[in-house]
C-alpha cells in the first residue's frame, strides 16, 4: 500500500483534483499522483470507462473519488472541484486535463465541433481555475496545470480551433500565475508534442509510433513542475515532446 507523504496522515494527505482521467494523460497522472501520496478526484464522460480508471487509480491509493461529467458544461468541473473539498477538505492540484482536438480545414469546420472545442480546450479550464481559485488562496498554496499542445505553437493545417483554443491556455496561465503570487498560488501551461493515445490515433491513425510520447512521460513532467524546485517557473508553458 503506498503511503502519504514523509510526516503526513492519510487524512492530511494533498489533493489532486485531474479532469478528463479515464484514460491517456488523465489517467497517467492521476496514478502518478496517487503513488506520490495525493488524494484523487478525478472525472470522466463514460461511467463504465471511468469506473475502470478509478480501479485502477484506487489499486495504487485507496482515496480516490470519481464524477461521471461533460466538462464542456460550465457547472461540471466546478462540481468536481467541490466534491474533492467535501471528501477532503483541501485541493492542492488541479490539472485541467480534458481536450477536444478536431481537425478539418477552416471551410470544413462545423460549428459544433467549434463549439466543442470551445467549451471543452478553454472554457472547461476557465471555470475550473476560478472554481478553486478561493480554496487555494484560502490554503495559501496550490499549484494549477492546464494541458496544452504543440499545436499552440506550430500553424499546423486543420487545427486552426484546437491551435488557438491552446495557445490561449498558454496566455490564460500566465496572467493567472501573476494573479496568483500574492495568494501562493502557482499557474503553469504544458505543452506535449504526439502522445499515444486514443485522441491522437483519432486524428492522426498512421502518426509514427515510435515518434510518441507515452502519457506517463507526461504524467513525469505534470508531476515535476509540482514540485518546489520549479516554483520559479510559475507562469511558464513547458514543451515536451521527443
Amino acid at each position: 500500500m503506498n503511503t502519504a507523504p514523509t510526516g503526513k496522515t492519510r487524512s492530511e494527505s494533498p489533493v489532486c483534483v485531474v479532469t478528463g482521467g479515464s484514460g491517456g494523460i488523465g489517467l497517467a497522472t492521476a496514478k502518478k499522483f496517487a503513488s506520490l501520496g495525493y488524494r484523487i478526484a478525478t472525472c470522466g464522460r463514460r461511467a463504465e470507462k471511468l469506473a475502470a480508471a478509478a480501479r485502477e487509480i484506487s489499486a495504487v491509493a485507496p482515496d480516490c473519488v470519481s464524477l461521471v461529467l461533460d466538462v464542456a458544461q460550465a457547472d461540471a468541473v466546478p462540481q468536481l472541484v467541490a466534491l474533492a473539498e467535501e471528501r477532503f477538505g483541501r485541493v492542492d492540484v488541479l490539472v485541467n486535463n480534458a481536450g477536444h482536438a478536431p481537425r478539418a480545414a477552416i471551410d470544413k469546420t462545423s460549428q459544433a465541433d467549434f463549439d466543442q472545442s470551445i467549451a471543452i480546450n478553454l472554457a472547461a479550464v476557465f471555470h475550473g481555475t476560478r472554481a478553486v481559485w478561493p480554496l487555494m488562496a484560502r490554503q495559501k498554496s496550490g499549484v494549477i496545470v492546464n494541458i496544452s499542445s504543440v499545436a499552440s505553437l506550430d500553424p499546423f493545417p486543420g487545427f486552426a480551433v484546437y491551435g488557438p483554443c491552446k495557445a490561449w491556455v498558454n496566455l490564460f496561465s500566465r496572467i493567472t500565475a501573476e494573479e496568483g503570487k500574492a495568494a501562493g498560488i502557482r499557474v503553469y501551461s504544458v505543452a506535449p508534442g504526439a502522445v499515444e493515445t486514443p485522441l491522437l490515433r483519432g486524428v492522426f491513425p498512421h502518426y509514427p509510433a515510435e515518434q510518441c510520447l507515452s502519457p506517463e512521460d507526461v504524467a513525469e513532467v505534470i508531476a515535476a513542475v509540482c514540485q518546489e524546485p520549479l516554483r520559479h517557473c510559475t507562469g511558464q508553458t513547458i514543451v515536451v515532446r521527443k
